[in-house]
């Protein structure tokens, strides 16, 4: 291969890596909040949909016209630590409402819509929402910029534009939720079956690899330790996650992708740009001490905020001190840093990175 070949090659895989790695952090991405990225995933879609098809299962839609690039990461085991930003059940529960809503009105005001998302929610028994309500204002309004960050929504002073198309994807699942009973059924996926077992061994295990901060060995399946330890599937592994533009680090206890540009990152740790990650750092400086009972945890938060009674006050209140070192053993529990146990919380082994990275 000529020179220049090479150079055309190299150029290629970097981009295919970035554009997979752009749609792990963003699977919903849009030409209007990622004109850049987009254009990458729009123009090497067909190695990148390759990838994650071979390497996870997982299914990406590309739509030029429409400028927005899906990604539809499915698992048999919806990891509930890890909602949207900020996201709470009640949050959850507008989203489903004003998302309906939207598909039925694509251009409304915020005054109408909070109307009709109120009237929805009482003709579904569903808790009622009340737009005069602080709190429901502002979980309404959580809902509002969530939408308009993923692209569903386009907002100006007086009128909510939705793209019902947009609006349709938000939802990852290989099944309509209207033709399901269970959250099992939602998520269930029918491509393996006894005669595709290493099919879903290597699936299941990229999956588990790529999508969570640290993976270790005693919470993965036996097929799947099995098939990391094979030369075979050690081999695909490093393979696709090299073809991604990450590399795996493994130890004793489990392993670790690395993405040194950060850009498969959907969120950062450590990190100042939350009170709860603040004080995640806090906990977690308090469990390098041993074990603790979570009202111990309580307690430190307490300390933290009568300390510091300017900051975090979102938190200064009653029950605050409960709120922050619950938010905050949640952040260190989704990066695999620490693990409740008959209520008591210790510190994980991954947990001695952030000390090495400290020194």
């Amino acid at each position: 291969m000529s020179r220049t070949g090479n150079q055309l090659a190299r150029l290629e895989s970097e981009e295919v890596a970035r554009g997979v790695r752009l749609l792990l952090a963003r699977p919903l991405l849009s030409a209007a909040n990622d004109p850049d990225g987009f254009d990458l995933v729009r123009r090497r879609r067909e190695p990148i949909v390759k990838w994650f098809d071979y390497y996870c299962g997982w299914r990406v839609t590309v739509e030029p016209r429409a400028g927005y690039a899906r990604l539809f990461k499915t698992t048999r085991n919806p990891d509930r630590t890890r909602p949207a930003p900020g996201f709470d059940r009640r949050r959850y529960i507008l989203l489903c409402l004003t998302c309906a809503e939207l598909l039925t009105a694509t251009t409304t005001t915020v005054d109408a819509l909070a109307k009709s998302v109120q009237q929805a929610a009482s003709a579904e028994n569903l808790p009622p929402f009340d737009p005069t309500r602080r709190a429901d204002r502002s979980a309404f309004a959580d809902v509002l910029n969530y939408l308009q960050q993923q692209g569903a929504t386009e907002h100006n002073e007086t009128e909510i534009r939705s793209d019902p198309v947009v609006v349709t994807r938000l939802l990852a699942a290989p099944k309509p939720p209207s033709t399901v009973d269970t959250i099992e059924d939602l998520t269930k996926e029918t491509r393996y079956d006894q005669a595709h077992r290493s099919l879903w061994q290597r699936h299941s295990t990229m999956r588990r690899l790529i999508d969570d901060p640290v993976v270790y060995k005693e919470d993965l399946t036996e097929g799947q330790r099995a098939f990391l330890s094979s030369p075979t599937g050690r081999k695909i592994v490093q393979t696709g996650i090299g073809l991604a533009g990450c590399t795996l680090e493994e130890r004793a206890e489990g392993y670790l992708v690395v993405d040194a540009d950060a850009i498969a990152t959907d969120t950062r740790f450590p990190d100042d740009d939350s009170h709860a990650k603040v004080a995640a750092l806090l906990l977690l400086d308090r469990l390098a001490q041993g074990p603790a009972r979570t009202e111990d945890l309580v307690e430190e938060a307490r300390e933290l905020l009568t300390k510091f009674r300017n900051w975090a006050k979102a938190y200064q209140s009653d029950g605050g001190a409960g709120r922050l070192a619950a938010d905050g053993l949640a952040l260190l529990e989704a990066f695999g840093l620490a693990r409740r146990e008959n209520g008591t919380v210790r510190r994980l082994p991954a947990a001695a990175r952030y000390e090495e990275l400290h020194d």
